[in-house]
């Protein structure tokens, strides 16, 4: 659906009087703002707040949105670093939508990326799992996400995320038969550098859209993607698209000091986040996810 089609969807009066009676006030505005692949985000204003709504109408979009509003939950119960709160997930006249508190925020400085290391490590070291996964599969953009639970964490990386991506881009001819290696094969090139992993709790999809620092310095998580895994997941996605803040690493590391393998970790952990950019936006990630497989799985 085009921003034309949502505007008019979260401009009618029954979008309205349906979003201001779950306030319990009167809405006098709604706008678009910026952010968003997947779905349309909104600024929806009463007279004395603003709230942030994000919509879509693809036949997923209530259960992406429920699966998002679960992760977030999960999240706010590890005490350990801030998320917006979750106010409403809903379906209205064909439109599903997330209403959340507006976090009004800043660019981060060095003192921010700083406490938004210490926040995520203390996340990572006190949220454990007994097992690796979740207790339900969700979503990677628009993509699902399987979170079958396994003890192994090889076992876990390679049937629930590189093989399942690594089908799609099959079935979508973005990878030829020849090029996907072996589930034996993807086994074996993972358990060489995953050792001594233990399940903590992850977010995901930790890119530097997904996080925020409100006006007081204080880090917010936002559009997870939780599951229980080796914490390094997060770390790797964070240097995909150019890096946190030095201080961040820095405050991270006095956590979670690097151990031998996270390289090789780092590059393995990429070629999934690689490999869903490529069922979502195609091509221009071919050469990526070509060099890591032959690198480590060929």
């Amino acid at each position: 659906m085009d921003l034309k089609v949502y505007m008019g969807a979260m401009l009618s009066s029954s979008f309205k009087s349906h979003i201001s009676q779950i306030l319990g006030c009167k809405v006098l505005k709604v706008e678009a703002v910026l952010g968003g692949d997947i779905s349309k985000a909104f600024g929806v204003y009463t007279q004395t707040q603003r709230f942030f709504c994000k919509v879509n109408d693809s036949p997923c979009a209530l259960h992406m949105f429920n699966m998002e509003k679960a992760g977030l939950e999960h999240i706010e119960r590890t005490k350990t670093i801030g998320v917006p709160k979750i106010l409403a997930c809903g379906q209205h006249e064909g439109i599903s939508y997330l209403l959340m508190e507006f976090i009004a925020s800043k660019s981060a400085d060095s003192k921010d990326f700083e406490t938004l290391g210490h926040q995520l490590a203390a996340m990572h070291s006190l949220a454990m799992g007994d097992s690796f996964g979740w207790q339900q599969d969700n979503y990677i953009g628009s993509l699902t996400q399987s979170n079958k639970n396994h003890p192994d964490w090889s076992l876990f990386y390679v049937q629930e995320r590189l093989l399942p991506q690594l089908i799609t881009a099959r079935e979508k001819r973005l990878l030829g038969p020849d090029e996907i290696p072996t589930e034996n094969s993807l086994v074996k090139g993972c358990q060489q550098f995953f050792t001594h992993t233990k399940p903590a709790l992850l977010h995901g999809d930790l890119w530097s859209g997904n996080y925020c620092i409100d006006t007081h310095g204080l880090p917010y998580l936002i559009d997870p993607a939780v599951y229980y895994g080796h914490h390094e997941v997060d770390i790797a996605m964070t240097k995909l698209f150019g890096g946190f803040g030095t201080s961040f690493y820095d405050a991270y590391s006095e956590h979670f000091p690097g151990i031998d393998g996270a390289k090789e970790r780092t590059d393995i952990y990429q070629l999934y986040y690689l490999l869903v950019h490529l069922n979502l936006f195609g091509t221009s990630y071919y050469s990526a996810v070509k060099h890591l497989l032959k690198k480590y799985f060929d």
